[in-house]
């Protein structure tokens, strides 16, 4: 088996990665992956002839083994080994990011607060698992002054697992949440699975980014030597909603001299992300202009609590994913909005096993205390509750009905896990 130094050098020749021979550029390092439904060791020989520089495999496919084709053990654990050589060759801050709600958005504010003033390398979209994490830690350039990385989890020991190849020097827990029940087994699982980054922090002597306002996050932070504290009160930097229609508007009252801050947001929710973003900027000397300027200049994408207008009708777009901290959170903030015409459009949630159905009619209950020009309830285990809302088995469905209804100066809350494909409901229909 090829040492990892010496697949290292190689990389160094080749600084590209890809699992995909869909994607392969010319030189690419292929390493041909295996899943439930895949054999990527099969397409090993089509990566080279699309100009692949060598191809990492762990089976024979042929005898002898093709010219330029590596055989490694284990294809996953040699790309995460070499993902942790690379991390190895730096001494910079690496910024693990983690939680049940709000990481990418948290991610994505981060990243852009600290590359208005480092050469900063971040997660692309959501690559925040197995196969993701290697694969950013890879794309880290040698120029690198800062590294942020985004670590989804939905079982015990995954995070500990990142960070034995990360090796974050920083880390933020963002909250936790009912996410993930189905994997977890329990909001005390979720604590455990979730609490592995301040564990490595812990043991390794890094700094974590606290939440102060959340009692669960100072208690599981206790024994991490240097925090900076950020939340509404008793922190090193506080800040405060002023304004939150249509976007959100922070006032940051401790900490940094900075005015009010008008972001591309929607949601109170988003308070927490945006106060972690100044605290890591404040941190790591981000002058507060750059600070503010950065913030201000994010657009959310993607389905992320983005804020759509469409003719006379606003939409808040957010149908990357959902749970039921997460679902509360949109609900309450909606229902808070100035408007007599709020239309609530929600997609069932995913990965709650047995706790599915409870959580979904609990939904129903807190939908039920607030007044709606009308609720739309999609798909999943929705379907299986009695409740007095328009009923609909999946998101095109759904967007029918909006369609057909031609709603005029109303506002609309679309949110559903990723598997129901929320967007759906508001795209053009023929």
């Amino acid at each position: 088996m090829l040492p990892i130094e010496e697949l290292y050098d190689l990389f160094k020749q080749f600084p590209s990665v890809q699992t995909d021979t869909r994607q392969l550029k010319k030189g690419d390092l292929f390493f041909a992956l295996k899943g439930g439904q895949y054999n990527a060791n099969h397409f090993a020989q089509e990566a080279l002839d699309k100009g692949a520089s060598y191809a990492i495999i762990d089976e024979h496919i042929a005898h002898p083994i093709p010219e330029k084709m590596i055989l490694v053990e284990n294809v996953l654990d040699t790309l995460q080994e070499l993902a942790k050589y690379h991390r190895q060759q730096f001494n910079i801050p690496f910024i693990a990011i983690t939680g049940s709600n709000g990481k990418t958005t948290t991610k994505e504010l981060i990243h852009a607060v600290l590359k208005s003033t480092y050469r900063t390398y971040t997660t692309p979209g959501n690559f925040n698992n197995h196969i993701g994490i290697p694969l950013t830690l890879l794309k880290v350039g040698m120029d690198a002054e800062m590294a942020v990385i985004e670590m989804g989890a939905n079982h015990l020991k995954e995070i500990e697992g990142y960070c034995r190849y990360v090796q974050p020097t920083h880390g933020m827990i963002t909250n936790l949440g009912k996410a993930h029940l189905e994997g977890f087994g329990s909001f005390e699982g979720i604590r455990k699975g979730k609490g592995e980054l301040y564990d490595f922090l812990r043991h390794a002597g890094g700094l974590a980014f606290v939440m102060w306002d959340y009692d669960y996050l100072r208690e599981m932070s206790k024994g991490i030597t240097s925090i900076v504290r950020y939340g509404t009160t008793q922190a090193d930097i506080t800040g405060s909603i002023y304004q939150v229609q249509p976007f959100l508007t922070v006032e940051v009252t401790k900490g940094i001299p900075l005015a009010k801050i008008q972001t591309q947001l929607v949601g109170s929710y988003n308070l927490p992300n945006v106060l972690a973003s100044i605290a890591i900027g404040n941190h790591f000397k981000v002058s507060g202009e750059n600070i503010k300027t950065a913030i201000e200049n994010y657009h959310p994408t993607n389905s992320r609590s983005q804020f759509l207008e469409n003719n006379s009708n606003k939409i808040i777009l957010d149908a990357y994913n959902a749970n039921p901290s997460s679902m509360k959170a949109a609900i309450e903030n909606f229902a808070n909005l100035q408007s007599d015409q709020k239309i609530l459009i929600l997609g069932a949630m995913a990965e709650l096993g047995a706790e599915s159905i409870k959580e979904h009619q609990n939904l129903i209950e807190l939908i039920g205390q607030h007044q709606w020009k009308d609720v739309v309830l999609v798909g999943g285990d929705f379907l299986k509750i009695t409740h007095p809302y328009h009923s609909f088995e999946n998101a095109i469905q759904a967007g029918t009905w909006f369609h057909n209804n031609h709603f005029k100066d109303a506002y609309f809350l679309v949110k559903g896990s990723r598997s129901m494909q929320m967007e759906k409901v508001i795209q053009n229909q023929s």
